[in-house]
């Protein structure tokens, strides 16, 4: 009889596998009370939580500044909300990058940073279109550090150039397809089969050949564009004098090894281009705070080797809310009610007729109703001082003595209240 110690040690190795295999597998019962249980005692996460944030505040609308010159007479061809009051914060964005000074927009997600750099680019383009001079070549390069970003942005454009064929934008990165034919197989398959505007450019032989106004792009993308000597039309002689604005999204990211690495990317561009007015804008929503605009300032200035104050960071302003002079409590099925109802799809109207039926001298607007019924809820303003910071759902739970199921009705009818 002989004996094999490698032999063994593989049957003890698969045996010891199939016991723990045993012990440990999902389908065990005993096991999957055990981990239930353990779940219960120790969730994988803590959340949700919960944050209160204020309005930011608002300044005129787009057709309000078409009015008054600051916008051409011909930007409601452009897809934007022409009657919706634009943010303080977007109007100073306008103003300064108009102005032809660099900006950092610095202000919290949800706070319309894109739109902040969109309105002053597509201005200088609208402007271009009406003086006849508009035609091939890049007058802005949107950069941004993933390929998710870039593509989201390139959705954006097409919502607002859908009625504006003259200006021509296209997303070049390593998801673009050389050729043509390719292109549009991968652009239908991505998009229920609906073909391109006639204003973008989706292979990189259509860009190489008309190179659009709006270049989206990412950085390590910018690398290789420099040193292919075919991808280098973009910078040629022919197109060099028409580049105005370089965006850099997120540019946070934009630290470290990663931050020289683009900084000298962006020097050798402005060297290749030979335009000393190209006007950088940064955003972000992470670039400290308002206490940090000399430190955000220097950031931008040496990764863009370009002028930067600190009267050049724009940072949002909020709206201080202050209690109302009379409360009115709703009763206490009043949430979970519209709440269901919200969460049923019903009817607008049949949500205000409910709200009516707490008190009708309310607005007949359902959004209006909301927002002055909670304005003028106690709970609300308790809700606040609570959240001093963000808390969890079991937390607040906890703190204000409430059942979960209260919390999270308010929490499904806050978002339908919004003023004016």
């Amino acid at each position: 009889m002989s004996f094999s110690p490698v032999r063994a040690s593989k049957e003890i190795a698969l045996e010891y596998s199939r016991y723990l295999s045993s012990i440990f597998s999902l389908n065990d019962p005993v096991y999957q009370q055990q981990f239930s249980a353990r779940l219960k005692e120790m969730p994988f996460s803590s959340g949700p939580y919960l944050e209160v944030t204020e309005a930011f505040e608002s300044g005129k609308t787009v057709r309000e500044m078409m009015n008054a010159g600051n916008l051409p007479a011909n930007y409601d061809r452009l897809g934007f909300h022409l009657n919706r009051p634009l943010y303080k914060h977007q109007v100073d964005a306008l103003s300064q990058i108009s102005s032809g000074r660099n900006a950092v927009v610095s202000t919290g997600t949800g706070s319309g940073k894109t739109e902040s750099f969109l309105f002053p680019i597509t201005k200088h383009l609208v402007e271009e279109a009406n003086a006849g001079t508009l035609g091939c070549g890049v007058r802005a390069m949107l950069i941004y550090p993933m390929n998710a970003l870039a593509n989201d942005q390139v959705e954006r454009l097409r919502e607002l150039l859908a009625n504006f064929p003259e200006i021509t934008f296209g997303c070049y990165t390593g998801q673009t397809a050389e050729q043509y034919d390719a292109a549009l197989v991968n652009y239908k398959q991505l998009n229920n089969g609906n073909l391109p505007l006639k204003n973008e450019l989706i292979s990189r032989e259509q860009m190489k050949a008309y190179p659009p106004n709006i270049l989206i792009t990412n950085y390590a993308m910018l690398e290789y564009l420099m040193v292919r000597p075919d991808d280098s039309v973009f910078f040629s002689e022919a197109y060099a004098d028409k580049w105005k604005y370089i965006v850099l999204d997120e540019a946070h990211v934009y630290r470290g090894s990663t931050g020289i690495e683009v900084a000298m990317l962006l020097r050798r561009l402005n060297t290749r281009l030979q335009r000393k007015n190209i006007q950088y804008i940064l955003t972000s929503a992470t670039l400290g705070g308002e206490d940090d605009n000399d430190a955000v300032a220097a950031f931008a200035e040496n990764l863009c080797n370009s002028r930067f104050t600190a009267d050049d960071v724009i940072r949002a302003r909020r709206v201080k809310l202050t209690p109302p002079p009379v409360s009115k409590e709703p009763p206490a099925y009043f949430y979970k009610e519209i709440a269901a109802m919200i969460e049923g799809d019903k009817d607008s109207s049949d949500i205000l007729a409910k709200i009516h039926d707490f008190d009708p001298s309310l607005p007949d607007e359902e959004m209006e109703a909301l927002y002055q019924v909670i304005y003028r809820d106690p709970f609300y303003w308790r809700l606040r001082k609570v959240l001093q910071a963000p808390k969890t759902l079991r937390e607040l739970v906890r703190e204000m003595g409430i059942e979960e199921n209260e919390l999270t009705a308010f929490v499904t009818v806050a978002p339908r209240a919004v003023h004016d």
